[in-house]
């Protein structure tokens, strides 16, 4: 006979005591609750349901400790709604823990049976209680790179581990891929969702392969672990994020808290709908879900209880698994209030800047959401850096060739302070060219418009407005002007994003010139198109070597290029702080007119002595560029328009060229020297 007892509201979720297991679930509209008991991950039927009646409840919190439980035991809920003006009638709903950190039952798992008139008790997803032991920071402390320092390579885990190894889980074939990316030189890597989501959740027979529909916050996506137990799953995870930090390499996760896998009123209840709708989701006066994620649903952020939720899941991540930050999706969503007005002081960013537990870790947010709401400079959290699409968007104009380009070219090369308004001061801004979400860098030179037929939208989803270029031929061609061209773009555009000031992000791939064909919206391509390719001989290792080369003169020069109050004297007047000069083909006369295609600045230290010279020339022909006087000698260090990396070669005239759509980085003898070990 099963032994149940009041037990406590918190913490939330399962929770292993010293008598068995406490449970606690939130659900402000239940009449009661229903806590089921499983064998295995594989019963169509509980084996014992306990009802939890007024004694388990306090206020919104429906809790029971159950004896003799142990680690491993299989759960579920079942909550009986009170009657109410926008009652879907989930009562025969076996549902998941919000707060699981394990889930089963993927075997037999079908999504169309979690809808409303279906039965779904032999079909259900399944709790797992796990111990939550902490992460050992003892011997995998945080890396804790500064802002500054931080270089970001954004990748999916299936993606980039594929095609190796079949016989591994992507979590342990990622281990063997960590040298690859130390080599690279990047600081801090930031995985596409690893939330456990539903791969079913797709349209015409198609795979959510991204990940970006979660049906739980706190657990690994059950296709990325060996899948030997849910423990074993969290170690396996746990172990990922060790190994990065012995290589000094921070794990930022990319999180989904704007919306969830259940979709609109028609869609699957599987965890949070059938538990509370009425409280997770916004719903409006016509019974209908309110959406600005383009998803069906919109999570209500701004209620006390989703708060602690989110707060709880963040919590998880980061004490438990040792994650370094987090990057939000559509994260201004979560800014909104009731009828999805945007909130002026929106508390969920009060409550991660509040909680102790988060204070040292890294937060990145999309600034947009798919209402139209867009905050980039005044995003209203402090300590949250941003994507600056406007980085994005400028960049390609420039080097495709737009008019009006070169002083908004200037503008984001300096931090955007037309934006952040923090110029000589450090934004946050997270720069970037490329992402998960639109064309590669490679086929951003290669393509004018998008080839999404593969993804079964007959070429209808996906951006329209890429700011693409394909030189002259759409796709790839044997055309060797052609193709020179385009590497000369690709790397003219990472030495623009590399030198700016703000925080850098690659994109998995580009350092080898992978291509998607032309699509731009690979969320479903679970295939070659959308996979890592390790095959040496398909990988562009010309371009590999110049990533690394940029990466490291970066990483060299960061005072310089990159500077902030922290590597800054406390006197903001000393003639030691870096200054940007603008130039032209004429020191000093730079050139802001619609039809200039150049852009030519120095740094300073102080207002006379240059330490580093950049000139880049998106027009169609060379350009002679008068270079300003240097206390001791130039060194050419990087040419873009040479097919491969040179020893830095001393400049004695007063001008320099530079060919047609290349780029030109020079830096002084002193810098030289003052840096051992350069290149």
């Amino acid at each position: 006979m099963t032994h149940i007892s009041k037990g406590s509201p918190f913490p939330l979720g399962s929770s292993i005591t010293s008598q068995g297991v406490n449970f606690s679930l939130v659900a402000t509209n239940a009449e009661y609750v229903e806590i089921l008991l499983f064998e295995k991950e594989d019963s169509i039927s509980p084996k014992t349901i306990l009802k939890l009646d007024q004694n388990n409840n306090t206020g919104p919190y429906w809790h029971a400790e159950i004896k003799n439980l142990n680690e491993g035991c299989i759960y579920a809920f079942r909550v009986k709604q009170k009657n109410n003006e926008i009652n879907n009638n989930y009562d025969k709903k076996v549902l998941l823990d919000p707060c699981s950190r394990g889930i089963t039952g993927w075997g037999s798992y079908k999504r169309e049976n979690a809808l409303k008139t279906q039965e779904n008790t032999n079909s259900c997803l399944k709790s797992v209680v796990c111990d939550r032991k902490l992460f050992n920071f003892k011997d995998y402390p945080r890396p804790k790179h500064s802002w500054e320092e931080t270089i970001i390579y954004e990748l999916h885990i299936k993606s980039f581990t594929e095609s190796t190894d079949k016989n591994e889980s992507c979590f342990k074939k990622f281990l063997k891929k960590i040298p690859y990316l130390k080599e690279l030189g990047i600081t801090t890597i930031e995985l596409l969702p690893i939330f456990c989501f539903d791969p079913t959740d797709a349209p015409n027979g198609l795979e959510n392969f991204w990940g970006y529909s979660p049906i739980n916050w706190f657990t690994p996506h059950f296709e990325y672990v060996s899948n030997e137990s849910a423990e074993k799953n969290r170690e396996e995870f746990k172990r990922l994020v060790e190994e990065c930090h012995k290589a000094d390499i921070e794990v930022i996760l990319d999180v989904v808290y704007n919306h969830t896998s259940e979709g609109d009123s028609q869609g699957p209840a599987i965890s949070w709908k059938g538990i509370d709708e009425n409280l997770y989701y916004f719903i409006g006066k016509d019974k209908n879900y309110q959406d600005v994620s383009g998803c069906g649903n919109t999570i209500a952020a701004n209620r006390g209880l989703v708060r602690k939720l989110i707060i709880e899941s963040l919590k998880c991540w980061a004490s438990e698994f040792g994650v370094d930050g987090f990057r939000f999706d559509l994260g201004i969503a979560l800014s909104r209030g009731e009828n999805l007005s945007p909130l002026e002081n929106p508390p969920i960013f009060e409550d991660i800047e509040c909680e102790p537990e988060l204070i040292n870790i890294k937060l990145i947010s999309e600034p947009w959401d798919c209402g139209g709401l867009y905050k980039l400079g005044d995003f209203p959290s402090k300590n949250t850096f941003t994507w600056n699409g406007h980085f994005r968007d400028d960049l390609r104009r420039f080097w495709k060739g737009d008019k009006d380009t070169a002083w908004n070219m200037s503008d984001k090369i300096k931090g955007t302070p037309s934006i952040y308004k923090e110029d000589n001061i450090f934004p946050k801004s997270i720069n970037f060219i490329t992402s998960h979400d639109g064309f590669t860098l490679k086929d951003l030179v290669t393509f004018n418009r998008k080839h999404n037929f593969a993804n079964r939208e007959q070429n209808r989803d996906g951006d329209n407005h890429n700011n693409s270029w394909n030189h002259g031929t759409e796709g790839p061609t044997t055309n060797l002007l052609i193709n020179d061209l385009r590497k000369r773009q690709q790397k003219n555009l990472i030495l623009s994003l590399l030198i700016s000031k703000g925080v850098p992000m690659l994109l998995m791939g580009d350092e080898i010139g992978r291509s998607q064909g032309g699509n731009n919206n690979s969320w479903c391509q679970n295939n070659l198109l959308g996979w890592m390719n390790w095959d040496p001989s398909q990988q562009d290792l010309e371009l590999l070597e110049y990533f690394k080369y940029i990466i490291n003169i970066r990483k060299k020069l960061i005072k310089i290029l990159n500077p902030s109050p922290s590597f800054l004297p406390k006197n903001q007047n000393h003639e030691n702080i870096p200054r940007y000069h603008w130039h032209g083909t004429k020191v000093d006369s730079p050139d802001w007119s619609s039809w200039s295609h150049t852009v030519a600045f120095s740094i300073n230290k102080g207002k006379t002595n240059p330490m580093v010279w950049i000139g880049l020339n998106a027009y169609s022909k060379d350009i002679d560029f008068q270079i300003p006087k240097c206390k001791y000698n130039w060194l050419k260090v990087i040419d873009t328009s040479m097919s491969e990396i040179r020893p830095p070669l001393t400049i004695n005239e007063k001008y320099v060229s530079i060919k047609s759509r290349s780029s030109l980085l020079i830096i002084s003898e002193e810098v030289f020297r003052e840096e051992n070990n350069l290149f």
